[in-house]
């Protein structure tokens, strides 16, 4: 039997295609822009021309001219014939510069091409199951220190902690701190500088996350933070600290049950636990107008779920969903959970656990 087809829907479908075609090559040539800077440089300057732009920010012209034409059929950047002349609007500016903050989305285009890197191992993975293993990201952890050193360098100090009631206080009298799965542990550095009465440790199974936190710290001229090279899977801590925080990483995890459990373990009576975690709906369709959410499906197909998958995990994925957390908090033991949420952050929830 043939399908009757509607040709407006078709092509209206078609039409779509190719913005996703040309938004993919976009994105690439976005991630090139704020990796050699770019962005930044023609944001300082009056109209330029390529000549100029390429001057200002150290690179080959002909590169240059080339990537300036991209971004302006794209939209991103003017152009005017008759000078020849570039110019980024300050307000595309504000989306794509370092003066942006966590505001800068120039560097998330980075994931598009770190994740075409495993492609063909993610195809295999469809094909025969299984996952593709966390060392196969070579540029992840740079990319995601970046990103995650914007956010906590604008928001951890002045906003995400005093979310916690009294925590503020607590940590300037001095209590015990851990960050499990702390990455390149800039988290706990920012804590322990502002906060010298407290103690701070950052656990990472990942020896180049605990070296560059270890770095940093020395760099700071910190005593009063340490990091270990530990699975918190297999964490045994009992009754250690006072606070614990995981940012985006508990939906990474091969077993979040058992870090959760070994979180909560790790809780003293009176302690409370802050899970940072993607802000979503544990139901596919209360999520269709989530402004991101083809981008962090993408990349729990691209990174966390497989990633997981790779260590025979669970596989929650990047939009577990706040169900789910609430579901996986309470079987790890935890009591009381409120979740709260930060004005103008569309990523994350904040959930404030105590047992």
């Amino acid at each position: 039997m043939t399908q009757q087809i509607d040709r407006v829907a078709a092509e209206a479908f078609a039409e779509k295609m190719v913005e996703i075609i040309n938004g993919g090559f976009l994105a690439l040539i976005t991630s090139v822009g704020h990796r050699t800077g770019l962005f930044d440089a023609i944001a300082k300057l009056p109209p330029s021309t390529s000549e100029e732009i390429a001057s200002a920010a150290g690179l080959n012209e002909r590169y240059v001219r080339e990537w300036l034409a991209t971004m302006t059929v794209g939209r991103v950047i003017e152009y005017d014939a008759t000078t020849k002349k570039y110019r980024l609007p300050p307000e595309h500016a504000a989306s794509l510069t370092q003066a942006a903050g966590p505001g800068n989305l120039a560097s998330i285009a980075q994931y598009v091409s770190l994740m075409g890197i495993v492609e063909d191992e993610i195809v295999d993975s469809f094909r025969n199951g299984g996952g593709v293993p966390y060392s196969a990201y070579s540029k992840f952890h740079p990319i995601m220190a970046e990103e995650s050193a914007q956010v906590f360098d604008a928001t951890l100090i002045d906003v995400t902690l005093p979310l916690v009631s009294g925590l503020v206080d607590r940590l300037k009298s001095g209590i015990d701190v851990s960050d499990v799965g702390c990455g390149s542990g800039h988290a706990i550095n920012l804590m322990a500088k502002e906060f010298p009465s407290s103690r701070f440790t950052g656990i990472d199974f990942s020896d180049e996350g605990v070296a560059t936190g270890r770095a940093e710290a020395e760099k700071m001229g910190l005593s009063n933070a340490t990091f270990e090279v530990e699975d918190a899977a297999l964490m045994e801590r009992a009754a250690s600290f006072d606070f614990i925080t995981t940012f985006d990483s508990i939906h990474d995890q091969a077993q979040p049950r058992k870090v959760l459990k070994n979180i909560a373990n790790a809780l003293r009576p009176d302690g409370t636990y802050l899970m940072v975690d993607i802000r979503a709906d544990s139901e596919l369709q209360n999520n269709m107008d989530h402004p991101l959410a083809p981008t962090l499906y993408g990349i729990s197909t691209l990174h966390c779920m497989t990633v997981s998958l790779a260590y025979d995990g669970e596989g929650l994925g990047t939009m577990w969903g706040e169900q789910k957390a609430l579901e996986l908090l309470a079987e790890a033991g935890f009591g009381q959970v409120d979740v709260e949420s930060v004005q103008g952050d569309i990523f994350n929830s904040f959930y404030i656990a105590t047992k």
